[in-house]
C-alpha cells in the first residue's frame, strides 16, 4: 500500500503537538488534524487562562490586605475589562508555540478540518484521503455536563466559556469541588464575586485530606461558601438562577458547572473500526496502543489521568517508539499533580490513605510544617505542611500544601523514581532562606533515628574515649 504519510496525528492539543512535533524533528512525514483550536484546552480553556485570572485575583487579594509588613496599600478596584483583557493577552502571547505556522516550520502538514479514521491506516480530513502506518488518536476531552433537572433550560457556564464572561458575576454559584471549581472559586472570590460551591463529596478528592483542609479553612476565611449536597434542580434565566441542593435553594447570577471531564472521542468513526472503550475514554495499554494494530490513543481521550503533563509525556513516548522503535511504557509512580489555589496543593506519587491501603502498617509519615521553616517565617506566609510518605526509606509519595507547593516536587520525583534518595537529599546543601529546606528537612527527620541510633552513639563514644586516652 502506499501511503500518504508516515504518521497520522488527530488533535493538535499538547498530546497530539508534542507526538507531531517530535516525528516531524525525527524526518518523518506528519499530517497533524485539528478541526477546533491549536493548542487543545490547555491553551484556549484550561492551564493557560485560568491560571492568568489567578494571577490578577492574587493581586486584588493581596492589596486587600491593606497593611502588611508595615507597607499600607490602597484599596484595590477590580476593572473587569482589564482582567479579561489580562487574561487573553496571556493566551495570545502562548499562542505562536502552538501554532499551524510553527508546526508547519518543523515540517508538518497541518489540516485545519475534522478527522474520520475509516480504518487502521486511514483518515478521512475534508476532501483529502490520507493514508500512514501508524496513526495517533489525541482528540481531548470535554467538560462533563451532570444529569441535573432543569440545566438544559438555564444558561451555564463551562471551562469552555467561563473565560469569555463579558461582566464579573454577582454571585458564582460552583457545582465541582475538583480542581477546576476550587482554583475558580478563589479566584473570583477575590475578584469580588459571591461565591458558593456545591458538592455532595470530598473537595479535591484525589488529594491529602490535612491538605485540603488547609485550604478549606482559607477559603472559608476569605468568604467561599460551601454546600455539602449534592444539585438536584436548577430554575430561572440569566442573571436569576436557582439551584436546589439538599434542603437549601441557593440564588446567584450565574452558575459554573465543573463536574470533571469525559473523553473526547464520538464522531471519529473510531467504534466503527472496532476500537474498544474504556470507562472514560480509548482502552489502551500500557505503551498506549488501541486494540486496533497501528493506532494510538493519548492524551485525555483515552482512559486514564487527564493532566497537561501526562499528555505531554504520552506524546513524547509515543514519538519516540514510532520514530526509534523504543517500547515506552507509561510509569505512575511519580506522578505529580498541583492545584494552584492560595495556599497550592501539590501530590506525587502515593498519598498517604492509599499508600497505607497498599502497603499497610509498613507506611509511616514524616510530616514537617512551614512554621518551622525560616523563609516562610520571615515572609509571614507559613500556612501549610509537607508530608513525605515512605515504606522504610524509600519515599512512596509525598502531599504538600503551602506557597508555591508546586515548585517543590522535582526532588521528591527523584527519590521515588531511584535518581536519589532520603539520605542524599537530607545531606544536600540547600540555599538558605528557602521553602525547599522543608524537603531537606522531612528526609533528615526520616534518617534520624537512623543516623542517631544506638550503635552510632555507641561508635562515636568509642572514638571519644580514644581521643582522650591518646590527648
Amino acid at each position: 500500500m502506499k501511503f500518504t504519510h508516515d504518521v497520522i496525528v488527530i488533535g493538535g492539543g499538547a498530546a497530539g503537538l508534542t507526538a507531531a512535533g517530535g516525528c516531524a524533528l525525527f524526518g518523518l512525514d506528519v499530517a497533524l488534524i485539528e478541526g477546533c483550536k491549536m493548542g487543545g484546552e490547555c491553551l484556549n480553556d484550561g492551564c493557560v487562562p485560568s491560571k492568568a485570572l489567578i494571577a490578577a485575583s492574587k493581586r486584588a487579594a493581596e492589596a486587600r490586605e491593606r497593611t502588611r509588613y508595615g507597607v499600607t496599600l490602597a484599596k484595590p478596584m477590580v476593572e473587569w475589562a482589564g482582567v479579561h483583557k489580562h487574561v487573553h493577552d496571556a493566551i495570545a502571547s502562548i499562542a505562536p508555540h502552538d501554532s499551524e505556522e510553527r508546526f508547519e516550520e518543523i515540517g508538518c502538514e497541518v489540516f485545519r478540518d475534522w478527522a474520520q479514521v475509516t480504518g487502521p491506516q486511514s483518515v478521512e480530513v475534508g476532501w483529502r484521503k490520507l493514508s500512514a502506518p501508524r496513526i495517533v488518536i489525541a482528540t481531548g476531552s470535554k467538560p462533563a455536563i451532570p444529569p441535573i433537572e432543569g440545566l438544559d433550560q438555564v444558561p451555564f457556564l463551562t471551562n469552555e466559556t467561563l473565560f469569555d464572561l463579558d461582566v464579573l458575576p454577582d454571585h458564582l454559584m460552583i457545582v465541582g469541588g475538583g480542581v477546576v471549581g476550587m482554583e475558580m472559586a478563589q479566584a473570583f472570590r477575590r475578584l469580588g464575586s459571591v461565591v458558593t460551591v456545591i458538592e455532595p463529596g470530598d473537595l479535591m478528592a484525589r488529594d491529602d485530606r490535612e491538605s485540603v483542609a488547609v485550604v478549606r479553612e482559607v477559603f472559608e476565611e476569605e468568604g467561599v461558601r460551601f454546600v455539602s449536597a449534592k444539585a438536584q434542580k436548577v430554575e430561572g434565566r440569566a442573571d436569576a438562577i436557582r439551584l436546589h441542593a439538599g434542603s437549601e435553594i441557593i440564588e446567584g447570577s450565574h452558575l459554573l458547572i465543573a463536574a470533571g471531564r469525559r473523553a473526547n472521542c464520538n464522531g471519529f468513526g473510531l467504534e466503527e473500526i472496532g476500537m474498544k472503550m474504556g470507562a472514560n475514554g480509548i482502552e489502551v495499554d500500557q505503551r498506549r496502543r488501541t486494540s486496533v494494530k497501528g493506532i494510538y490513543a493519548i492524551g485525555d481521550c483515552r482512559d486514564g489521568p487527564r493532566l497537561t503533563h501526562v499528555s505531554g509525556y504520552e506524546g513524547s513516548n509515543v514519538a519516540l517508539e514510532i520514530t526509534l522503535g523504543l517500547p515506552t511504557k507509561v510509569e505512575w509512580s511519580a506522578l505529580p499533580w498541583c492545584t494552584y489555589t492560595d495556599p497550592e496543593v501539590a501530590q506525587i506519587g502515593l498519598t498517604e490513605k492509599d499508600a497505607r491501603k497498599k502497603h499497610g502498617s509498613r507506611v509511616t509519615v514524616v510530616k514537617e510544617s512551614f512554621r518551622d521553616n525560616e523563609r516562610a517565617l520571615a515572609e509571614g506566609d507559613d500556612a501549610g505542611h509537607l508530608k513525605l510518605v515512605l515504606k522504610g526509606k524509600k519515599v512512596l509519595g509525598a502531599s504538600i500544601v503551602g506557597k508555591n507547593a508546586g515548585e517543590l516536587l522535582l526532588p521528591l520525583a527523584q527519590s521515588i523514581t531511584g535518581k536519589s534518595s532520603t539520605f542524599a537529599l537530607g545531606s544536600a546543601i540547600i540555599a538558605y532562606p528557602t521553602r525547599s529546606e522543608i524537603s531537606k528537612a522531612a528526609a533528615f527527620t526520616a534518617w534520624e533515628p537512623t543516623v542517631f541510633g544506638a550503635i552510632p552513639k555507641k561508635w562515636a563514644q568509642f572514638l571519644a574515649k580514644l581521643r582522650r586516652r591518646h590527648a
